[in-house]
Parts: C-alpha cells; sequence; structure tokens
C-alpha cells in the first residue's frame, strides 16, 4: 500500500526471556516522537475503524498476534480503494508504519492481543476520526473469527 512500511523487527531472546526491538530515531521510517501508547484486543471482538489526519502511526504488536487490515482512501495515492490485510506478532515480529489518512482496524487471533503505537505526534480526539466496524463506507467486511 501506498506510503506503508513493514519493517522486519528483531527478537534476541535466551532463557530468561527476550528484547523485542520496536524502533529507533535513526531508521528512515522515524517521522517523530509524540507519545506511545497500548492497544488490547479481546479475541472475536473487532477495534476501528479509525484514521489519523496528522499522525504517522508505527505499529507493533507486542503480545498475542493481531490481524491488522488498512483501507486507503487517500486521493491521488497509487492504492486508493485498496485494502491491506496483515498479520503480525511474535512469529511475524514486524512494525507496520502507516502515514495519515488510512483508515485502520484490527482484531485478536489468540487471546488477548496487545498492539503498540509509536505516535509521530502527541493524540488529540480532534486529529483522529472514527467509523464504527460495519461501516458501508469501507468496503472490508470482517469475518466470524469465531466461527
Amino acid at each position: 500500500m501506498d506510503g506503508v512500511i513493514i519493517t522486519k523487527l528483531k527478537q534476541i531472546e535466551d532463557e530468561r526471556g527476550k528484547v523485542m526491538h520496536f524502533l529507533r530515531a535513526d531508521w528512515d521510517v522515524f517521522a517523530g516522537f509524540g507519545e506511545v501508547y497500548f492497544s488490547t484486543v479481546n479475541f472475536g471482538k473487532v477495534k476501528g475503524w479509525k484514521k489519523h489526519t496528522v499522525m504517522t502511526q508505527n505499529l507493533v504488536c507486542v503480545a498475542g498476534e493481531i490481524k491488522l487490515v488498512l483501507f486507503d482512501e487517500r486521493e491521488g495515492s497509487l492504492s486508493k480503494e485498496q485494502i491491506l490485510e496483515i498479520c503480525i506478532g511474535e512469529e511475524n515480529y514486524c512494525l507496520v508504519t502507516v502515514p495519515p489518512d488510512i483508515w485502520v482496524s484490527f482484531t485478536s487471533l489468540k487471546g488477548v492481543s496487545v498492539l503498540s503505537n509509536c505516535a509521530s505526534i502527541l493524540h488529540t480526539p480532534e486529529e483522529g476520526v472514527s467509523l464504527p466496524v460495519g461501516t458501508n463506507k469501507i468496503p472490508y467486511v470482517w469475518e466470524d473469527i469465531n466461527a
């Protein structure tokens, strides 16, 4: 998807646990620092749709496994009207950098999953736009993951 960058991340593990890389200021995808926050999602539940009009999101699933769905409605974008689905978590540990004006929705594929966002700016309510999961404004239907 135009402007979305997926960066494989390192996990350094030994018998004591592991270190999970996230984002560095010297990486090309780093667009500034506003805040870091975590969002939990329960298995069988869907969060979204949300887009930020200014913020670049840097998303990493730090626990569990998440199906992340992006929708691009940006005028002039090479991927306008396209959907991107990606499963991220400990097995596919990566950073998904999402530029402004792309819709984001996600669910947990097992248990409670934790998605972290290292946002390029401080979050403000007026900078984000939300739509309900079942909206007809986005051409995506969440399947019943409990089936």
